[in-house]
């Protein structure tokens, strides 16, 4: 007799199911693992490895330089995650408002920042606005164009979490005699953040990705900095093997993070 559908999907693997997971996954971790020892012989053989290159990591100025740029990076995607998940739930309340003098504006605003890249959000920001006189700092020259494209995107995946909460959710919370905007901020929305951690985690991810476009603006972040360092020791690969262990371990943390706001708390 077959199993139903919604046990194959949603109900607890086989045994059978189980091995070949187990199977996949170390066919997979082997394949990996040989990928990497392929690449570490091509930089072995290029003599990326050698210890000249990488006896400047020994030197407690350098891990202070690419500390510096850390900071910098974290600073520029904190700010502009707080702008992005603040302007993402405004822009998510304007885009559900029943006025259209309201929900239309909201939609043209979110299109735009979705539909226009990030780069050429902060080439705005660098070389147009000082032409009219606005005058912002290289910091606010990356982190506002970065919070502003991510607001975008954070308020329709607000939206995509609110749909997802059942309707009688909100009947419920009316039946009580709650008002809308109570409605919606206790009973609805937290419901949709449950269902979007794993989406906004990866918009967080994103935004510290961005913060690579420091470079435009001349903004110390971590990238900026690693080249730097390349410039002054040529070691090309050790560099950009540091620096991108170090963005891996930013977000580790950052998904490690997410899992425990995730988690019911009961």
């Amino acid at each position: 007799m077959s199993r139903p559908v919604e046990d194959i999907l949603f109900g607890s693997p086989s045994p059978q199911a189980k091995l070949t997971t187990r199977v996949m996954s170390a066919i997979l971790a082997l394949v990996l693992l040989l990928l990497a020892g392929a690449v570490a012989l091509q930089f072995y053989s290029a003599g990326q490895l050698e210890a000249s290159f990488w006896e400047f990591f020994a030197w407690a100025t350098t891990w202070a330089f690419l500390a510096k740029g850390l900071l910098g990076t974290l600073a520029s995607a904190a700010m502009a995650a707080v702008i992005a998940l603040t302007l993402g739930l405004v822009l998510l309340l304007g885009r559900l408002a029943r006025s259209r003098l309201v929900r239309w504006p909201s939609i043209a605003v979110i299109e735009f920042l979705r539909g226009t890249p990030t780069l050429l959000l902060i080439y705005v920001c660098f070389l147009v606005l000082p032409s009219v006189g606005l005058k912002l700092s290289t910091y606010w020259m990356l982190t506002l164009p970065i919070g502003l494209s991510t607001a975008a995107v954070v308020a329709e995946v607000y939206r995509a979490g609110v749909l997802a909460v059942p309707r009688g959710q909100t009947d419920a919370g009316r039946s009580l005699g709650l008002t809308e905007t109570q409605v919606f901020f206790f009973v609805v929305f937290p419901q949709a953040l449950r269902y979007i951690v794993p989406a906004l985690v990866a918009q967080l991810v994103i935004v510290v990705k961005d913060t690579t476009f420091g470079y435009v603006v001349t903004y110390g972040e971590l990238m900026q900095n690693a080249k730097v360092l390349i410039a002054n020791y040529n070691s090309l690969v050790p560099v950009y093997l540091v620096v991108a262990a170090l963005y891996c371990l930013v977000n580790y943390a950052i998904s490690r993070a997410s899992k425990r706001l995730g988690q019911p708390k009961y």
